[in-house]
């Protein structure tokens, strides 16, 4: 599977921001799709996550009720919104598959098979 990040950019706190992951190469609706994000100097942590048909979503307790995670498998892409953005929120978005069925592992960046390159936000204060 390639996936292709977009939407990323910089707006002020509070603001929003729409990102965008397109999919190709393999049967998008097989897929757990998932978003990562990485601060310079910290770990690749875990963001949401949306099964196969969009029946289940998943966040970060950082992140709940400010995100939504969704999906259109008509045009193989995940969207993450991103509402009332705060500066801890700045850091690469990386877009991620997986075709494990295991739940537990899909919080660890080491669970997902597939990865986009980055996309950055950045919220200034």
């Amino acid at each position: 599977v390639q996936l292709q990040a977009s939407g990323g950019g910089l707006v002020q706190a509070g603001g929003s921001l729409r990102l965008s992951c397109a999919a190709s190469g393999r049967t998008f609706s097989n897929y757990f799709m998932g978003w990562f994000r990485q601060a310079p100097g910290k770990e690749r942590e875990f963001v949401a996550a949306i099964s196969w048909s969009g029946g289940s979503t998943y966040y970060a307790d950082s992140v709940k009720g400010r995100f939504t995670i969704s999906r259109d498998n008509a045009k193989n892409t995940v969207y993450l919104q991103m509402n009332s953005l705060k500066p801890e929120d700045t850091a690469a978005y990386y877009c991620a598959a997986r075709g494990g069925r295991n739940v537990a592992t899909m919080y660890l960046a080491a669970g997902w098979d597939y990865w986009g390159q980055g996309t950055q936000v950045t919220v200034s204060s």
